[in-house]
């Protein structure tokens, strides 16, 4: 860890709920260690707090930070992190709750998980297994975080005036506090979801669950979702080996969907200009977490893109969905593409959430987000289906 101290001289941004939110600061440096070799005292930089471990800074607050990503130039948005208040001690919160997130860290959270004793909903968790489960709920099942507006995009429907109650389950790949994500305050914010649901080490959402497992419950149960979102935080990790990848858990997240009795939909992560050839067409990370990982059988979702890369995406989905020994085999699903990225645009449009991934927006890599508009698409037609057959 690599600390500095500085002081606040503004607030640049603030996103998420009261309580939860999170404060985007700028913040001159005025100490740093002995030998430092980077951020010396007198350089500005932006930095993040989180409203429920430090409380908001104001102007003229000395803080700490640290600044180890910023400082190697990782994804953290560029920004130093708040890990206390130098000129104020904040209050002590609610003494609720005995579940704690980013366990053993300094800057460990105490939250009451909808699964714990005591609460509410512990009873309806505590079922035998096998009495509880996701009775068909689909669940869109995906790598980067920047697919969540993209799916929500083709799941909706511009011509309805209810649309289905849709809950976001956050894992703990990327980011663990959920008020990170700007998108996700955003898609609340314009009524896009339902509900948010915090599993694992991942922590701040309506709901905090210990498991994928019970995150998936709760929201089925607890939050009464139609359908939910599995993607792990902003911020995934990635080491260029075969493994090596945060989202391998997507694999794990099909096979707990299916475990419960829920319809597991894999968004593949799909692109046409990221400049690393394992990215392109049908990423290695899906090949590997749907295709090694995921035993059980999930909708592989496949959008008819044109040309070369089209002709890619499928042949790569069709080796997915191939018979494979010692698991169930995955069933390919073909979705068509048309009036999707008018969808996309409306949904920029609509909740000023701009289609990202990677820094390429969506006439930049238009495929990546088309393939996550269509596993929207796919869960919306079951959903009306159900609802046709009563």
């Amino acid at each position: 860890m690599m600390w500095r101290d500085g002081v606040v001289s503004g607030t640049r941004a603030a996103w998420g709920p009261e309580g939860r939110s999170c404060a985007e600061l700028d913040v001159e440096i005025i100490g740093a260690p002995s030998g430092a070799h980077s951020l010396p005292p007198g350089q500005r930089v932006r930095a993040v707090a989180y409203e429920a471990l430090t409380g908001v800074p104001a102007a003229g607050e000395r803080v700490r930070l640290e600044v180890s990503a910023l400082d190697r130039a990782l994804g953290t948005g560029g920004h130093a992190m708040v890990s206390a208040r130098l000129d104020v001690l904040p209050a002590d919160p609610p003494r609720e709750g005995h579940l704690v997130k980013a366990r053993y860290m300094p800057d460990q959270v105490m939250v009451t998980g909808v699964d714990e004793q005591g609460t509410d909903h512990h009873g309806l968790l505590s079922q035998p297994i096998g009495s509880l489960d996701l009775g068909g709920m689909p669940v869109v099942v995906a790598d980067l975080h920047s697919s969540l507006p993209a799916v929500l995009a083709g799941l909706r429907s511009p011509d309805d005036q209810e649309q289905p109650r849709i809950v976001y389950i956050m894992t703990d790949g990327g980011a663990l506090p959920l008020a990170y994500s700007r998108v996700v305050a955003a898609l609340r914010e314009a009524g896009w979801l339902s509900g948010t649901v915090t599993a694992g080490q991942a922590w701040g959402g309506d709901i905090e669950a210990v498991s994928i497992h019970n995150a998936l419950l709760a929201a089925r149960h607890v939050l009464h979702a139609d359908a939910a979102i599995v993607i792990q935080g902003p911020g995934n990790l990635g080491t260029e080996t075969p493994w090596g990848f945060s989202g391998v858990a997507c694999g794990d997240a099909v096979n707990a969907i299916a475990a419960l009795g829920g319809r597991p939909v894999a968004c593949l992560r799909v692109s046409q200009a990221d400049a690393r050839p394992r990215h392109r067409g049908v990423s290695h990370h899906s090949m590997t977490a749907y295709g090694r990982v995921a035993l059980a059988g999930a909708d592989v979702v496949v959008p008819d893109l044109e040309g070369p890369l089209g002709a890619q995406v499928r042949q790569e989905a069709e080796a997915l969905c191939a018979p494979r020994p010692g698991a169930a085999q995955h069933r390919l699903v073909e979705v068509p593409s048309n009036g999707l990225l008018e969808q996309l645009r409306a949904a920029e449009a609509e909740t000023g959430v701009r289609m990202s991934t990677m820094r390429r927006g969506l006439d930049e890599d238009t495929a990546a987000f088309i393939a996550a508009a269509a596993a929207g698409r796919h869960v919306r037609r079951i959903l009306d289906a159900e609802a046709v057959n009563g």
